[in-house]
């Protein structure tokens, strides 16, 4: 069976949530028998859509796995921003025919809920981009 190659987008703005779910997701590529073609840091998820653009319009890349974390604010700019977020990388999604895995927390999680989300939501993520692309 062909290995999948899989590109992780991840949001940077909290770090150590970050470089946690990036660990566990490269992790779980390797363990269901997959590749990873490459790990793009962005600043925050406001910036995942134009990188996820990139990767998912690229030959060798079958699905893209996204990661991150939108806190709970005091404005709902944050609940805004993850509507944005979530419905461009659907569209990008359906528009090339490639899988993204979905590996945000948030909108409106605390940074207690995240630190216990992190690690099932980026295996999630990778399952589900991988399971979509070996259903072709």
């Amino acid at each position: 069976m062909k290995k999948n190659n899989i590109a992780i987008v991840v949001a940077e703005f909290h770090k150590v949530i970050a470089d946690t779910m990036v660990e566990e997701a490269e992790k779980t590529v390797r363990d269901i028998g997959a590749l990873v073609h490459a790990v793009v840091r962005v600043l925050g998820c406001f910036e995942m859509p134009l990188a996820v653009k990139r990767l998912i319009q690229k030959k060798g890349v079958d699905a893209v796995v996204v990661l991150g974390f939108i806190e709970k604010g005091e404005t709902l700019h944050g609940e805004v921003m993850g509507y944005v977020v979530y419905h461009t990388l659907m569209q990008l999604q359906l528009a090339a025919g490639k899988p993204v895995g979905f590996g945000i927390i948030g909108p409106g999680a605390t940074v207690k809920q995240a630190r216990t989300r992190m690690k099932p939501a980026a295996q999630g993520a990778v399952r589900a981009a991988v399971l979509q692309v070996r259903q072709k």
